[in-house]
């Protein structure tokens, strides 16, 4: 019997699109309202930041490859904004060359797994207070189909 073997490779683009959209509908599992792509009052764009039912802030961050990991050493700035922070990478991601203290979610275009908790480091009230409206109307703006991805506090 004659067997083709056909390699498919995704795309980097493709990996962080199907990563955020199953890191999304974990976060909807979980309780939150995920918004991708929003930008922090210190000019950084979290992939994912999720609002929970008691007001508590989560930071996903996506890395579709080693590459991309390795070339973005900015995650501990995501830290001030949000109650929770983690990463979300592929199932074929070689999870060993993350670093520990974050949380670890693996996902893929279906669904996700939190692998790892994600830390809590609890907010101020104040800042907390203010990224809290700034993430509500961000999702207003965005309902209306304002284009915009900045929380504006």
């Amino acid at each position: 019997m004659d067997v083709a073997v056909t390699l498919v490779t995704v795309s980097r683009p493709e990996t962080t699109e199907a990563v955020t959209r199953g890191a999304a509908r974990l976060l909807v599992s979980l309780g939150y309202a995920p918004l991708a792509e929003v930008t922090l009052p210190n000019g950084r764009r979290a992939d994912l930041m999720a609002l929970g039912k008691k007001g508590d802030l989560v930071i996903v961050e996506v890395k579709s490859s080693l590459e991309d990991f390795r070339v973005d050493r900015k995650w501990h700035e995501y830290l001030p904004y949000c109650d929770q922070f983690g990463f979300a990478v592929a199932p074929e991601f070689p999870r060993d060359a993350l670093p520990d203290e974050p949380g670890l979610i693996v996902a893929d275009g279906f669904g996700g797994a939190v692998i790892r908790d994600l830390p809590q480091t609890p907010l101020a009230p104040a800042r907390r207070k203010a990224l809290t409206i700034a993430f509500g109307r961000l999702a207003a703006m965005r309902a209306l189909g304002v284009e915009t991805s900045v929380l504006q506090t």
